[in-house]
C-alpha cells in the first residue's frame, strides 16, 4: 500500500470540494492539508506517544512524553532497545502508570523479537495493519487509525470512534443527534477514497487536529 504524496493530497482536496459543499467551505477556510508524508520510520514513536497520552490532557501527555524522551539515548528518540535497561521505577518516576509501563515493555518486546514488524507496515493493507496493532496491549482501533493516517499517510481512513470527528460532523452538518458509526460512514461515503483528508479537515474545523 502506498503512502500519499503531496500531489495526491492536493488532488484529494479538489475531489472533496467538488463532491461535498459542506467540506468545501471547511477546506477553503482551513487551507492546505497538514498531513505529513514520509513518517513511516516513526511508527514505534507514534505508538509510544499514543500509549503515554491515553486518558491524559494534551499538556500532561506532552510533559510525561518529554520526561520519557529525556531517558532515551541518541537525541531522545524512543527505541525498543532503549526500554530494555529501564527499570519500572524509572518509568514510574516520569509519570507513567504501572499499566502503561507494562504496555510499553510489551510493545518493545514484540518489536525486538520480530513478532511486530513495523518496517513492513508500508506494504500491508490497512486492515492488516489494524489487525496487527490491535493485538498489542494498550493499542486499540483509534490508535491504529491514527497510525494509518499520520504515520503511514494512508488516504482512506475514517476514524468513526474519534470524539473530534463525531463532534465536527454533528456541527458541520447541523445534526440534532450525535451521529453513530453507521451515520458517519454514510455521510462519509462520498469522501472515498480520501476519507483521511476529510477527517483532517473535520478535526481542523474544531481546531483539534491530532499530532
Amino acid at each position: 500500500m502506498k503512502a500519499m504524496q503531496a500531489t495526491e493530497i492536493a488532488r484529494a482536496r479538489r475531489v472533496l470540494m467538488r463532491r461535498d459543499p459542506v467540506l468545501r467551505s471547511i477546506i477553503v477556510r482551513c487551507g492546505p492539508c497538514g498531513i505529513t508524508t514520509g513518517r513511516e520510520a516513526d511508527i514505534f514513536c507514534g505508538l509510544v506517544e499514543s500509549i503515554v497520552s491515553q486518558q491524559l490532557s494534551t499538556k500532561a501527555a506532552a510533559t510525561i512524553y518529554g520526561r520519557l524522551r529525556a531517558l532515551m539515548p541518541e537525541g531522545g528518540k524512543p527505541t525498543p532497545e532503549a526500554f530494555v535497561p529501564l527499570s519500572d521505577e524509572a518509568l514510574r518516576a516520569v509519570g507513567l502508570s504501572r499499566q502503561k509501563a507494562s504496555y510499553l515493555r510489551d510493545l518493545s518486546q514484540r518489536v525486538l523479537d520480530g513478532s511486530l514488524k513495523t518496517d513492513a507496515f508500508a506494504t500491508l493493507a490497512d486492515d492488516d495493519v489494524i489487525a496487527q496493532l490491535t493485538q498489542i496491549k494498550g493499542i486499540g482501533r483509534w490508535t491504529a487509525d491514527m497510525i494509518l493516517i499520520f504515520r503511514l499517510a494512508r488516504p482512506d481512513v475514517l476514524p468513526v470512534g474519534d470524539l473530534g470527528i463525531v463532534k465536527a460532523v454533528q456541527k458541520a452538518y447541523g445534526l440534532r443527534k450525535t451521529p453513530d458509526a453507521n451515520r458517519l460512514l454514510k455521510i462519509g461515503e462520498p469522501w472515498r477514497p480520501y476519507r483521511s483528508i476529510a477527517s483532517w479537515y473535520l478535526w481542523r474545523s474544531l481546531e483539534n487536529k491530532p499530532a
